[in-house]
């Protein structure tokens, strides 16, 4: 294994032990995708990370006629561990969301986990393509 692939690999056991230890994710597995020099993480967080506006609309709608709040169990999301460090680009996040699986009925995302000397980590959510905000 060549450095930077070490490199990759160590960033991305780093963060897995976090999502584990820290954060109490489930079902974590580091995978190899095709089409990708690095590995990505896959598991399962404790509650939904996120929730897409056209859903919170019906949320909200369900909560006002019932007075009770929609239920919504979390989702295995995939992770891409990276180290701050790193540059990363609008086609390697691309190059990323190709990798992926067919998502289901949602639009493709990854949990971008950034990794800092000092190892704390920081997770954003990155979505494909543009995602309408909600309507207030």
């Amino acid at each position: 294994m060549d450095a930077s692939h070490q490199f990759a690999a160590d960033v991305a056991s780093a963060v897995f032990e976090n999502l584990q230890e820290q954060h109490q994710w489930a079902s974590l597995q580091i995978h190899r995708l095709p089409g990708l020099s690095r590995p990505m993480i896959r598991g399962l967080p404790p509650r939904l990370l996120y929730l897409h506006p056209d859903d919170q609309i019906a949320a909200l709608a369900y909560e006002k006629s019932t007075g009770t709040r929609a239920q919504h169990d979390a989702e295995y999301e995939w992770v891409l561990a990276v180290h701050l460090a790193e540059k990363w680009t609008l086609s390697s996040l691309a190059a990323v969301m190709d990798a992926l699986p067919e998502a289901r009925k949602r639009a493709k995302r990854i949990v971008l986990a950034a990794l800092h000397n000092d190892s704390t980590v920081v997770y954003y959510i990155v979505q494909e393509g543009m995602i309408k905000p909600r309507q207030n």
